[in-house]
Formats: C-alpha cells, structure tokens, sequence
C-alpha cells in the first residue's frame, strides 16, 4: 500500500534536463534554421550563376575583340629569315597584304664622329665652342673652366636637345668622345669649332645612311629601321641587310575571311545564349528552373544582348547591322546566318562588310562589332548596371540571411537559458520531494515494525 503512494510521486525517478533542453531548444529552432539553410544555398547558388553570367560576358567580348583584333586575325608574325628582319602587329591595326616578300637592300646607320684620345675622361681638352648643325638647327655646345674635360662635353652634349648624343669609350690608350645622332639621312650633323683652343680632331667612324627595303618587289627608304607603313598593320624591325635574298613575312594561321570571322561569332554567340537560357529556364510540369530563373539582371542581359543584331555597327556605307548581312536572331534568343544575304553582302562589298565589323576609326556612331559588345558589357556591369545590382541584391539577401540566423541562434540561445534556469528550479523541488520521500518511508518503516 505505502509503496503505491511513494511510486506515485516518483520517488527513486531521474530526469536528464540537459538532454531534454537541448531537444526543446532544437524543436524550437530548428525548422527556422533549415529553412534558412535551404534559402542560403539556394541564394548561393544564385550568386555563383550571376558572377558565372558576368564572367561569361566579359570573355566573350573579349574573344570577339582578340579575333577581330591584328594579332587574332593573322596570329603571330613570322619572318622566314629572322638574322634579316623581324615583324609585329602594330597596336590598333589589323595586317594585310601577307603574306608578303620582302628584301632588305641596306639597312639605316647613324652618323658617328670621334674624337682623338685623351689621357683620361677628365683631363682639359680646352675651352672652346662646338656647334652641331643639323635638321633641327644649330646647338651650342660651351666648353669653359665648370666642363673642360671629354665628361664635361658628354653631359653638355646630352643636355642640348640637338638630337645628337655623346659617349665616351676607354681602353688601354685612354679616353675618346663618340658623337651619334638617330639613324637616317635626314639626321646627319655637322659640327663646328670656335674658341680660343685648338679644334678638337674628329674622325668620321660611320656615314648617316636610310634604310632601303623592297616588299613585293616595290621599293621603300626609311630613315629608321623601324619600317612601319611597308606592309599595312605590321612593323618592320630590320637587322641586316642582305641584297638580292628575297624571304616572307607571314602569319601562323590562315587570315580569317569574313564569312569565317561571321560563323565562328554567331557560334560563340548561341554558346553563351544557350547558358542564359539553362540559367534563366522557368521550373514547369515538376522540373526545376534554372538558378535565374526570374532573376530581373539576368532578364536584362538577355534583353540587351538580344538587340545587337539591329545595334547599328558602323555610319556609313550599305552595311551598318548584322542583320544587314543576314545575321538573324531565332526564336529561342540564338542566331543563325541567311547565307543566300551573307554571299549577297560578300559579293556587293566585302571590304565594306569588314569595314563594319572592324572600322578603321572607331568613333560614338562607327563603334564596330567589338565596340558594340563593349558597351552592351560595361552598360551591364557598371556600378549602376543590371548585372552589378542583382549581384548587390544577392549579396543583400545573403546578409539578411546571416542576420536572421545570428537572431535564431541568439533566440535558441536565450531560450537554452531560460530552460536551463526553469530545469534547475524543478531539480531543486525535486530534491525536496526526495527528501521528504525519505522521511516518509522511514515513517512508515516504523509504523510496519509496530
């Protein structure tokens, strides 16, 4: 009978409150977490498709704008005599005209005069004035008693702005003065003596000469051997000259043709707006959209993108659209080529289709193919751009996040406490009861004895 009632207010019983609070705090917040789980990796992912679509973007324009550029047109510049000559596509420029042959007949000298040796660069050589005369004008040069040694007239010499520099070369005979102006004809000087000392005695150790080239059998003088202008878009760098060799100056690719440069860009072109389309795909009969789907930048990057065919490439001439040449767009946002117009366009004026895919002189109204991605890609990505302010709401969106999560977790937190406290208070009664229950059953261990 007594053991009934002492079974009845649980006596001898555990609780183990630290594993039941931990439960009850996790029923609390745990939901609101998950959630927040769900959203933050849905979130990231969206952050990783918009820095993807803005990637993307970008390396497309610049591939457009590396093709249609000098050096993606031809590739590298290759000379078949390297000891003769060298070339490089010149910056801005495309090449034309290769491959082309080329001859180096004589290649441009600079006047060089010399001075007779002196004992040290420092010793006196005597107060005088020296007069370069050349295309330029005519430069005084003062030897007086701050410079008169062969270093004094070097620095005066460099200091004058005559186009004529001075260096001084020693050996086991002792110091000289060279005088060399810049390469060519036009460049030659004369140099002439007044004062109270004698004339310094100069040697003429190399006459001023042009460089002399043929290029397809066509012959040029330069005063440089730094030939641009021989070969449009490319400069030559000549070394030696060898008359009567006649080698090439070439790519090392196959020169691009229009209808190439037109079909590899619409395929590139149909690469990137496939991956818009996946990103942005709306989630119907059950399947999932893509991770823009939705998404207001990248619906602008769409829309934008999708103009360019009507963008107006060039000002002038019978081209000034892609879809002038037959470039269409397609339901679906990719573009195809109307080959019948493209050959059309071709045959009336290839040189004019060129000319406004890449003009010569790129101005607000002749921006070209390149010039119109640019801008379609800066519109986007500046600070103001679509593209720039989905990323900034996605990156609102994942602080609001964390915030939120920080709240939950401080809420779990306080309520941990609160559990902690409450628990603590019925471990205390129940230390009361227990020792009440002890009491009880000795009371009534005595009254069994009687």
């Amino acid at each position: 009978m007594f053991g009934n009632v002492i079974n009845s207010i649980g006596a001898g019983s555990g609780i183990n409150s630290a594993q039941l609070v931990s439960d009850l705090v996790a029923a609390s917040t745990g939901v609101k977490l998950s959630q927040l789980n769900e959203r933050s990796q849905l979130n990231s992912t969206r952050i990783s498709a918009m820095a993807a679509t803005a990637s993307a973007l970008t390396t497309f324009s610049d591939a457009v704008k590396e093709t249609l550029d000098g050096q993606g047109f031809v590739g590298e510049l290759i000379s078949s005599r390297t000891e003769l000559a060298n070339a490089t596509v010149l910056e801005d420029a495309r090449p034309e005209g290769l491959p082309a042959s080329v001859e180096v007949v004589q290649i441009a000298a600079a006047q060089r005069e010399m001075t007779d040796v002196f004992a040290s660069a420092s010793d006196p050589i005597g107060e005088r004035t020296l007069t370069i005369t050349n295309s330029g004008g005519s430069f005084d040069i003062v030897i007086d008693d701050t410079n008169n040694s062969l270093a004094g007239l070097k620095d005066a010499i460099n200091a004058s702005n005559s186009g004529v520099t001075a260096s001084i070369l020693t050996d086991n005979a002792g110091s000289r003065l060279v005088f060399e102006a810049q390469e060519g004809v036009e460049n030659a000087f004369t140099i002439g003596q007044s004062g109270p000392s004698a004339a310094l005695n100069l040697s003429n150790i190399g006459a001023a000469a042009d460089s002399i080239i043929r290029v397809d059998g066509i012959e040029l003088t330069n005063s440089s051997n730094a030939v641009t202008g021989a070969i449009p878009g490319v400069q030559l760098s000549l070394l030696a000259a060898e008359p009567g060799t006649v080698f090439s100056i070439s790519g090392d690719s196959e020169p691009l043709d229009v209808r190439s440069l037109v079909t590899e860009f619409v395929t590139a072109y149909n690469e990137l707006r496939s991956s818009l389309n996946d990103a942005t795909a709306p989630g119907l009969a059950g399947v999932s959209g893509g991770p823009l789907a939705g998404d207001r930048g990248a619906r602008e990057v769409i829309r934008q993108l999708s103009q360019l065919t009507s963008t107006q490439l060039a000002d002038g001439g019978d081209f000034r659209t892609l879809a002038d040449i037959g470039v269409r767009t397609e339901s679906d946002g990719t573009l195809s080529i109307d080959n019948v117009r493209l050959d059309a366009a071709l045959e009336l004026d290839s040189g004019g289709v060129k000319l406004m895919l890449e003009p010569v002189t790129v101005s607000e109204t002749n921006v070209g193919l390149s010039g119109a991605l640019d801008a379609i890609s800066s519109r986007l990505q500046d600070e103001n751009g679509a593209l720039a302010q989905a990323q900034e709401r996605l990156d609102a969106i994942r602080e609001s996040i964390e915030e939120r999560r920080e709240k939950i977790t401080d809420e779990g937190d306080r309520l941990r406490e609160q559990l902690q406290t409450t628990f603590a208070g019925l471990e205390r009664q129940l230390s009361v009861l227990r020792a009440t229950q002890s009491y009880v059953e000795q009371q009534f261990a005595s009254f069994d004895d009687n």
